[in-house]
């Protein structure tokens, strides 16, 4: 569950918190700042559980495999993720020894966030949690790469693009950050080879290949994976698959809250890539659904999506 509000820089450096990137933090410290935080707005959060809300909006049936503990924020976050029309086929845990997971996200007067999040029981993610009848229903499969972080979350993960891509569908990761690439640097280089795709912002490619040099990564990462996305903070978004090379141009907007930008980024290009359309046309919606949730607070979606790809002539 994301917990959001707005607070001043001067509040960063008083917390210890790292502006603009997400921190994992123990239960100690989440209760710490849940208390320091003040006036808020929750709403359910989760990478990839943002761009299934984000696919939703466009009309794509989703489902969202997770894990929460059967406490007031567990079964809020089923509920309010089931009532928006993406499935959550894992209910609450019973008895789980840890609670629901929970992110402190602090935003900037400059709409930059500082996500400090506590896994909770989502940590123990594993295999029992991968529902084969909805991998072997998904055309596409999304990942995070958050979900390396720990032993059962790998296997999980491995466990679902198994079934998925043995029952004829496609999967793909996001790199997440560049500290997660950081942390698991040989496993996302050979998930680079063996997926179907993979996006990633340029901090990421970069941190991935070990290079300062963008072109450079994305020439690597050309030729290891079947299609690779780019994306770079305000610039062209450059997407390749083959030798086939697209970009994809940006609008700048002045961000009101930088949270969930990429999951939105993805859910415009998966619905793309869902829909047949080309690396062009998928990159640019991608960069119309960012566009759409960094103009307000929350990482999900409060716009028609598809009008706005109408108004665009996407569709």
């Amino acid at each position: 569950m994301d917990m959001i509000a707005p607070v001043e820089d001067s509040f960063l450096t008083e917390m210890g918190i790292q502006k603009g990137i997400m921190q994992l933090i123990e239960m100690e410290r989440s209760d710490m700042l849940f208390s320091a935080m003040g006036t808020h707005r929750r709403v359910p959060g989760g990478s990839v559980a943002n761009t299934m809300a984000g696919c939703g909006n466009l009309g794509l049936k989703t489902a969202f495999i997770g894990k929460v503990c059967d406490d007031e924020i567990g079964r809020a976050y089923v509920e309010e993720t089931r009532a928006a029309g993406t499935d959550c086929p894992n209910d609450p845990v019973k008895g789980g020894e840890l609670p629901s997971s929970r992110s402190m996200i602090f935003v900037s007067k400059d709409g930059e966030r500082s996500m400090n999040t506590y896994l909770g029981i989502s940590s123990n993610v594993g295999p029992a949690d991968v529902p084969e009848e909805v991998c072997n229903e998904a055309r596409i499969l999304f990942l995070e790469g958050y979900l390396y972080d720990k032993d059962g979350g790998k296997k999980a993960f491995e466990t679902a693009a198994r079934l998925t891509r043995s029952a004829g569908g496609k999967a793909g990761i996001a790199l997440s950050d560049p500290f997660c690439v950081d942390r698991h640097r040989d496993d996302f280089r050979k998930l680079v080879k063996e997926l179907d795709y993979v996006i990633g912002n340029e901090h990421e490619w970069k941190s991935l290949y070990q290079t300062d040099d963008l072109s450079t990564a994305l020439e690597k990462a050309a030729g290891d994976s079947g299609l690779i996305v780019c994306t770079r903070s305000g610039h062209d978004v450059v997407l390749v698959q083959g030798n086939d090379h697209a970009s994809a141009p940006v609008k700048m907007v002045t961000p009101v809250d930088a949270t969930g930008a990429g999951d939105q980024f993805a859910a415009g290009f998966l619905y793309g890539l869902a829909t047949g359309a080309d690396l062009a046309t998928s990159g640019r919606m991608g960069c119309v659904a960012a566009a759409e949730v960094i103009s307000h607070y929350g990482a999900r979606p409060e716009t028609d999506l598809k009008a706005l790809f109408r108004a665009e002539g996407l569709i």
